[in-house]
């Protein structure tokens, strides 16, 4: 079994059926791996569908059905802000919501599964190309 932080970037290519998104599809739907999605990650997906003007209703069932949805804590809230600032330091387009997925991983000990190059580099990435 293995424990996932699912970003943005890995929702909107399964929930899009994407090539890259039957990759995300094999992790996120296997019974025995356990996901993990942060509320705000669930606000960047829906935003998306809005922009789109597609039905985020769709995107909700889906993530809500494949994963635990995980509030904002105190705790959480801070290290996001904590590694955003550290992370936007030498990477100026970092978002906080990729640091709330980063904050999420670490704190849960989670691998992120994404396929959003700003996390190219972190050590516990499951890499989607």
């Amino acid at each position: 079994m293995s424990r996932y932080a699912v970003d943005a970037w890995a929702w909107i290519e399964y929930l899009d059926g994407s090539q890259k998104g039957q990759k995300v599809k094999q992790i996120v739907e296997d019974r025995k791996n356990q996901n993990f999605t942060s509320v705000i990650t669930l606000s960047e997906v829906v935003s998306k569908f809005v922009k789109l003007k597609k039905d985020p209703n769709v995107a909700i069932a889906a993530i809500s059905a494949l994963s635990k949805i995980v509030q904002v804590d105190q705790e959480t809230a801070v290290r996001a802000g904590e590694l955003h600032g550290e992370i936007r330091r030498s990477v100026n387009d970092f978002g906080l919501g990729d640091a709330y997925v980063l904050a999420l991983a670490k704190k849960e000990n989670l691998k992120i599964l994404t396929g959003d190059p700003h996390f190219k580099d972190f050590k516990k990435t499951v890499f989607v190309n």
